[in-house]
């Protein structure tokens, strides 16, 4: 048990970048103390980020605002002096946490096996492959979105995997970069949230167990959560809209500019354009192009990363002092219940970077034995690829040190005490996701709301009604709820993640998606959590949830022809 709950506590302090030298007591404090001004620092990044179209420039000037508010002494200069200080120092402990230096490091591994991939022509050869397969923008979608249910494991995997991938095809068959960017954004977290095998589990189920021992509740909590999974409204339905809307071919709001703008360009522009963007992606002149180049560092990746969560988690659970878990593993150490347990236990920065770093070691290997290129132009050639990643790793510095200044002055801890009070029982969920939507998009992270709202959430869904069932309803919206605000921020890591798989603009991304996501947030309220809080069956309320989200595409939706339909 207490393994389990150090575990817990790396996931929620270190994932979330809150630091742990700042106790609770002290943002409850500074809640009562600042009030609405706690809201400044989210607030001025997002609005920043929206009006500046510049997020290093936004995330930096949010921590600054944080910070000034933590250390406003009566002298102005005294003041920004120290505040700039602390800017740096927040960034610094950023960067020095074993938990963020593992995903930048992973990042920038997996942009250096995706540019060494590019350079030996696997890339190309794999969107050829692609291509003949997918002959269409609707097929080409749809293969994103089976590609992006695949990588289930890992949200960040998914995003930095299924993009360059896809990229290709994308543009040439007249997907927009932001069309693209939503498409994984929205099969990333979601699937991970919801995989009974992935790196999100250990988390959820965590805070789940946790949730209901606080109220004397004793129930599986690996049960409870696959109970959650049919209320996970927004999860179910952003996968839907995917889906519905492609098979459809309308698009809405901005996101059908950018298709329309898209479509604009010939098949030669496009490829002009594409050629221009990705020309340092272009393989090696000579090459012969062969799908194994890619296929075997990918897949070596993906597989690696599987092992190496299962290896991970089963070395911190055998170094631990569970019996019941080590009997397990010692038994049956590959049924079901072990690898779900090893997963739940992995520390999944570290494995995702040992399978990036196996993945890049494959893929020199394989350049130089079939003399595609020397060591000495591979290992160049990987360490470029790590270059157009700077930024992103620049950007998620900064997110998590902003995540740190809105977890000190008590951004959350206000947003709680001004929205939280009693209310009608079949309200709460509604509530909940609600608040939890807020906490994520002012934070810019689904972790953080999770184990914020979580220890509320479950005791007051108790006290309202005792029934697994409607607390289960509950679990369910805060987990979905987190995603919901996490899909809508600008300052969330997966977003950046996305639009730079993508090769899209940042802002462009998130300008996009949002208003897909709140279309889907809303019908997950209308016409799930509100009716599923009344105590409607959930075969009756998924269905007309689904059928909601049709009709509202239908509505709103207008077509956007295929680039066929352009050509003929």
């Amino acid at each position: 048990m207490r393994k389990f709950r150090l575990f817990l506590f790396v996931f929620m302090f270190f994932m979330v970048l809150t630091e742990n030298s700042f106790a609770q007591e002290v943002a409850d404090i500074n809640a009562q103390k600042f009030g609405i001004l706690t809201l400044i620092p989210p607030l001025v990044a997002i609005l920043l980020a929206f009006l500046t179209k510049n997020v290093v420039v936004s995330l930096f000037i949010g921590i600054f605002s944080g910070s000034i508010l933590l250390n406003y002494s009566g002298n102005i200069f005294l003041s920004l002096v120290t505040s700039f200080l602390d800017v740096i120092n927040r960034a610094v402990d950023s960067l020095s946490d074993p938990w963020n230096a593992g995903i930048i490091l992973q990042v920038l591994a997996i942009g250096g096996v995706i540019h060494l991939v590019s350079k030996m022509g696997g890339a190309k050869a794999i969107a050829e492959a692609l291509a003949k397969k997918a002959k269409t923008s609707k097929s080409t979608q749809l293969t994103t979105f089976l590609l992006g249910l695949l990588v289930f494991f890992d949200d960040y995997a998914n995003s930095l995997i299924v993009g360059p991938i896809m990229r290709p095809i994308a543009d040439k068959m007249k997907i927009s970069r932001e069309r693209l960017a939503f498409i994984i954004d929205a099969t990333a977290a979601p699937i991970a949230g919801i995989a009974i095998i992935s790196t999100w589990i250990g988390l959820e189920v965590g805070l789940i167990n946790d949730g209901l021992l606080s109220v004397g509740v004793e129930a599986d909590a690996f049960g409870v959560f696959l109970n959650t999974i049919p209320y996970r409204f927004y999860n179910i339905l952003i996968l839907c809209f995917i889906v519905i809307s492609t098979i459809t071919m309308k698009d809405f709001g901005p996101m059908r500019d950018a298709q329309l703008r898209a479509n604009k360009y010939s098949l030669n522009r496009v490829e002009d354009v594409v050629k221009s963007i990705d020309s340092d992606l272009e393989p090696k002149e000579g090459v012969k192009l062969s799908i194994w180049n890619a296929l075997i560092p990918i897949g070596t990746l993906i597989i690696s990363a599987l092992i190496s969560f299962y290896y991970s988690g089963y070395t911190s659970i055998i170094g631990g002092e569970d019996k019941i878990l080590i009997d397990l593993l010692n038994n049956s150490p590959f049924s079901f219940d072990a690898i779900r347990e090893c997963f739940s236990a992995s520390d999944a920065s570290i494995a995702l970077l040992q399978s990036a770093v196996l993945s890049s070691v494959v893929a020199i290997a394989m350049s130089v034995i079939k003399k595609i290129f020397t060591v000495s132009e591979a290992i160049n050639f990987w360490v470029d690829g790590m270059k157009t990643l700077i930024i992103t790793g620049v950007i998620l510095i900064l997110a998590w040190s902003l995540s740190s200044v809105i977890k000190e002055v008590g951004t959350a801890k206000y947003i709680i005490t001004l929205l939280s009070g009693s209310v009608p029982y079949f309200l709460l969920p509604s509530i909940v996701f609600i608040l939890g939507s807020i906490i994520s998009f002012s934070t810019g992270t689904a972790y953080g709301t999770m184990g914020i709202l979580m220890p509320l959430a479950i005791p007051l869904a108790h006290a309202i009604n005792p029934e697994i069932g409607y607390i289960s309803i509950s679990i369910g919206a805060v987990l979905t709820g987190a995603i919901f605000g996490d899909h809508c921020s600008p300052i969330s890591d997966t977003t950046i993640l996305s639009s730079m798989g993508a090769g899209c603009d940042h802002i462009e991304h998130v300008k996009t998606q949002m208003p897909y996501a709140l279309f889907t947030g809303l019908v997950a309220i209308l016409f799930g959590y509100l009716p599923a809080g009344f105590g409607v069956p959930i075969y009756v309320v998924l269905p007309i949830s689904i059928t909601a989200i049709y009709i509202g595409i239908q509505i709103f939706g207008k077509r956007v022809d295929d680039i066929e339909k352009n050509n003929n």
